[in-house]
């Protein structure tokens, strides 16, 4: 079962875990100076930058069979909403990221939004596929593919 968690302080705390367990650092978050990997304070931006974001963006845990295995999110910017995913490397390829981006565009469209848009680069093929299996019309201007798709 596919579950989107609110982001909370306990659900940052698994989400946080879920990071470091299956996903490198720059997957996730902005880059932090120092050494590569989860080091201690790279763990503490990330909760940092997860807090911070709640001003501006609905952030989730994706819990697959209760244990969180990535982050779900939709920014608002303007009549459009931003979205966002990504999955620790032993949930990919599993369906999951269909089942959120379905449950992210119900979001959207129960918040008002016109449009859902979203990015990604022109070397992931799986989310390039994911996003115009949506209907999603794809844009792709050097490395950076963008996504639109019209709501209502």
């Amino acid at each position: 079962m596919i579950a989107l968690t609110p982001l909370d302080e306990a659900a940052l705390a698994r989400l946080l875990e879920a990071a470091v367990a299956g996903a490198d650092p720059l997957e996730v978050m902005p880059p932090v100076d120092g050494p590569p990997g989860w080091t201690p304070a790279r763990r503490d931006a990330f909760l940092a930058f997860h807090r911070a974001r709640t001003s501006v963006e609905r952030t989730w845990v994706i819990d697959a069979d209760g244990a969180a295995v990535g982050a779900a999110r939709l920014e608002p910017h303007g009549d459009a909403v931003e979205a966002g995913i990504w999955l620790a490397r032993d949930a990919r390829g599993r369906g999951i990221g269909r089942r959120v981006t379905a449950l992210l565009l119900e979001e959207a469209r129960a918040s008002g939004a016109a449009r859902f848009v979203a990015s990604t680069t022109a070397g992931n093929h799986s989310a390039r596929a994911l996003l115009s299996g949506t209907g999603a019309a794809l844009t792709a201007a050097g490395d950076e593919v963008a996504a639109e798709l019209r709501l209502g």
